[in-house]
């Protein structure tokens, strides 16, 4: 999972918190983890991030309904702190389509400008 997770202690954080709730084994759990990731594309302009990028959490949720047709605005939140973007959640259903969910929609990033670090993992 390091291609996809870049810290041991992260894969362990991500079993306890959500693996051992999914009545899977953590081989199962990890198989599907990657195929939710195949299910998802970068944009282009996200994929190899060199240096921070300027953006707006606006900018970044229609880069990634673009490249993933049949995600709504409704099916994803754009994270930040201190005006840096943290994460980019995007709700799946169990049999990995996109589907809305407007508990995770409404926690969107709210700020103007954001700061993309460059790309680590997968």
């Amino acid at each position: 999972m390091l291609d996809l997770m870049p810290a041991p202690h992260l894969i362990f954080n991500e079993w306890d918190r959500h693996g051992t709730c999914s009545g899977q084994t953590p081989r199962a759990y990890f198989e599907t983890v990657r195929k939710a990731r195949a299910t998802v594309k970068i944009p282009p302009d996200y994929t190899d991030v060199q240096r921070p990028l300027s953006v707006t959490p606006r900018d970044v949720e229609d880069a990634f309904i673009k490249a993933n047709p049949g995600l709504s605005p409704r099916a994803i939140a754009i994270g930040c702190a201190r005006k840096r973007l943290t994460e980019v959640r995007l709700c799946l259903s169990m049999d990995l389509q996109f589907r809305n969910c407007p508990e995770i929609a409404k926690r969107s990033c709210r700020l103007d400008q954001l700061v993309m670090p460059p790309t680590r993992g997968g």
